[in-house]
């Protein structure tokens, strides 16, 4: 697995910003821990090895929102309730991710020749972040909040995040990037 980035990295930085002036600024929400987390799951999924980050028992890395499924239920194959809110909590900021950032790329996610093809990514989401949620003891209390926050506004964190990927779009245009180079000179 990757190396995490660290918090003074430009990246981080970067999306910290991006996503806490969409959802304050612009949306106008105030959502403890939620931009910081969202801000975090960005720069973490940076990694394609981060996006994918689950294993089965057998070490095979899992792709589908239904295989995690399967892995993240302790009567199926969870081996702990503590693996049962990690996969939870992934497949949380999974179906986020996709959904809110690059939502063009659910219908490859949902193709009928995939297995996820049944499932809804918002309700789905929504679901495991409200899973993961009940996990509100020890280390756990006060990101389970902020779980439940995200639990409880999926699609509006799913909206600030399409609008923070239309900045970053922006800021990649190469007239902007002409504009900057200007400015810097």
């Amino acid at each position: 697995m990757s190396q995490r980035i660290s918090d003074q990295h430009p990246l981080r930085q970067l999306f910290n910003e991006l996503v806490q002036q969409t959802f304050e600024s612009q949306l106008h929400v105030e959502e403890p821990g939620v931009p910081e987390y969202l801000a975090n799951v960005l720069v973490d999924f940076t990694h394609r090895d981060r996006v994918f980050c689950l294993r089965n028992a057998r070490g095979r890395q899992l792709e589908e929102v239904a295989e995690m499924l399967m892995e993240g239920d302790v009567s199926l194959n969870a081996s702990s309730f503590e693996r049962e809110r990690e996969v939870h909590k992934h497949i949380g900021d999974f179906t986020l991710f996709w959904s809110g950032v690059y939502p063009e790329m659910l219908r490859f996610f949902r193709a009928t020749t995939r297995p996820d093809h049944l499932l809804d990514y918002v309700e789905q989401g929504r679901k495991s972040y409200s899973i993961a949620a009940t996990f509100d003891h020890g280390a756990y209390s006060e990101e389970a909040k902020v779980l439940r926050r995200l639990a409880d506004r999926f699609e509006l964190c799913m909206f600030g995040l399409n609008m923070v990927r239309r900045e970053l779009d922006v800021l990649r245009d190469p007239q902007i990037q002409a504009v900057k180079r200007l400015l810097e000179d």
